[in-house]
């Protein structure tokens, strides 16, 4: 079972950075793919950024070039850095991580409780 908790959202002006965090805890042999997710008030779940075990990145057509996922393995955190922020970013932003057993199986798919990123114009 894995336990994600998110931190680092908040308040920013336009053009400014944020640095989101997800640290995972509990009791698992190892986390596959980790990423992060948006959802806006009334549109649906959108897909930021995935990186896998091994360091492959996959990012957004519309955050690409300005966010940056990253992962530590050893302290099983995944970070977003977000910069150039503009309103368009403001959303709930959620951690996502999946684990895996000893063969190398997707076993469960885990999402945080989510951190707040306003934008201001």
């Amino acid at each position: 079972q894995v336990q994600l908790v998110e931190s680092g959202g908040g308040l920013v002006q336009a053009g400014g950075s944020l640095r989101l965090s997800c640290a995972a805890s509990g009791n698992f042999f190892r986390l596959l793919d980790m990423g992060w997710y948006r959802q806006a008030p009334g549109k649906q779940r959108e897909q930021v950024a995935v990186i896998t075990n091994d360091g492959l990145t996959y990012v957004a057509d519309s955050v690409r070039g300005r966010f940056t996922i990253s992962r530590d393995n050893a302290k099983n955190t995944v970070a977003l850095q977000m910069n150039r922020l503009g309103p368009e970013d403001t959303s709930v932003y959620y951690c996502n991580a999946e684990e895996s057993d000893y063969a190398g199986d997707m076993i469960g798919d885990y999402w945080g409780q989510g951190t707040q990123v306003t934008v201001s114009a």
